[in-house]
């Protein structure tokens, strides 16, 4: 907090991320509060309860008596525009002042200073948005480790998973892909690979967190570990050609996200793929935090 008096209208901005929650209030100029706090029990397709949860966050970390102008929520695991709204609803009645709920990848373009654009994750899981000319909001990707999230934490481990099964099915000796997974999961063998992959409870969290394996062998050789990060570049671009076929402006993507932000031989492979299909396509990474996203749209609705 601040020393200095708020000058101007109380805005707030939230992130409520899939590992961390963050709150950033603003008057003028003034950085009023600036919270971060692990995302517990956040559970967006239950409204009510969401909302409760984010009105809590707000008076908890708000000065005594103070009371927002406005408050915008980019929100993990928000995913349809409906669910979003009602979200905003019961936030709106419980605070009583203007407020705005998107999925957190929409915070990605305002917290770059843009007015368009494409927000493009990949974290532990993996998502693209963007809006149509007519201000319609298009998501793409976010399916979840099971079904999708290419390019994410937990897609790279699924993938690499399958990619060591097939060299084991072929009769080839375990590599340095084979060799991190089977260490990472504590298991003796490749075969023993399915198992420990469907006993997770928090599928995209526990297998997200073998990642770096994928890298680290990559680094050692691995010719697989290499395969699976050029198709996890190339899903990631896929992304933003689903956006700019429905019409979605994609001059500029935005990328956010620990696993392709962190890892350099992910992005330069992203921005070659995407270079390929969509050459006019302008890639950037977030160097803002996402918050400032949602600081930018709580200010709009002053």
């Amino acid at each position: 907090m601040q020393d200095s008096p708020p000058s101007g209208p109380l805005v707030v901005g939230v992130d409520v991320g899939g590992t961390k929650t963050h709150l950033r209030a603003v008057a003028g100029d003034v950085v009023v509060v600036d919270h971060v706090r692990a995302t517990h029990g956040w559970r967006p397709h239950e409204p009510a309860a969401a909302a409760r949860r984010l009105a809590g966050l707000v008076r908890e970390t708000l000065p005594p008596d103070a009371l927002p102008s406005a408050l915008a929520v980019g929100a993990h695991a928000c995913e349809t525009p409906l669910q979003c709204a009602r979200i905003r609803v019961a936030l709106q009645e419980l605070l009583g002042v203007p407020t705005h709920v998107v999925g957190d990848a929409e915070l990605l373009v305002p917290a770059a200073g843009l007015d368009k654009g494409v927000g493009l994750v990949a974290g532990t899981g993996s998502v693209a948005v963007g809006r149509m000319p007519d201000g319609a909001v298009v998501q793409v990707g976010g399916w979840g480790a099971v079904l999708g999230d290419e390019g994410g934490g937990a897609g790279l481990v699924r993938e690499a998973a399958r990619a060591v099964w097939a060299a084991h099915d072929r009769g080839e000796e375990p590599d340095a892909l084979a060799r991190g997974l089977l260490a990472s999961f504590g298991v003796p063998e490749v075969p023993a690979l399915g198992a420990a992959l469907e006993s997770a409870t928090d599928v995209s969290a526990e297998w997200g967190r073998h990642a770096p394996v994928v890298f680290t062998a990559a680094a050692e050789g691995s010719a697989l570990a290499d395969a699976v990060i050029a198709e996890a570049a190339q899903a990631l671009a896929a992304l933003v050609v689903r956006l700019a076929t429905r019409g979605v402006p994609v001059d500029d993507v935005v990328v956010a996200g620990g696993t392709v932000l962190g890892r350099p031989a992910l992005y330069e492979a992203f921005t070659a793929a995407l270079s390929a299909v969509l050459p006019g396509a302008r890639p950037r990474p977030l160097t803002a935090a996402p918050v400032e996203g949602a600081v930018a749209l709580a200010r709009s609705l002053l």
